[in-house]
């Protein structure tokens, strides 16, 4: 698992959050963290050989007992990208949720 994340994202303000989301910045990554995951235990960690970007990994069970990985954090190392690019994959993590909410939950928005 990374290093870098010894250094606590929540230290740090984020740079920018938005109702599903927080981005953090560290050193050398820019952190995508995913707020409906707050609270699952770090299970692994995996490195996209393509993009170059680490997804840090938790578990959730269905209703028969079956663990699924789900990301809980995405590392974007700064050399390969900006921070226009994390926010771009954000706001559709935004969108995909706020489409389930409204599909599941009609009379909450």
């Amino acid at each position: 698992m990374n290093d870098n994340l010894s250094h606590s994202s929540a230290e740090t303000a984020p740079l920018r959050k938005g109702r599903f989301y927080f981005i953090f910045e560290l050193p050398n990554y820019y952190v995508l963290t995913d707020k409906t995951k707050r609270g699952l235990e770090i299970r692994d960690s995996f490195t996209d050989e393509k993009t170059g970007i680490e997804s840090i990994r938790g578990m959730i069970y269905d209703m028969e007992g079956t663990g699924h990985k789900v990301g809980i954090k995405w590392l974007y190392p700064k050399l390969r990208y900006d921070l226009n690019s994390v926010i771009q994959d954000a706001e559709k993590m935004e969108q995909k949720y706020t489409e389930i909410r409204e599909m599941t939950c009609p009379d909450d928005n």
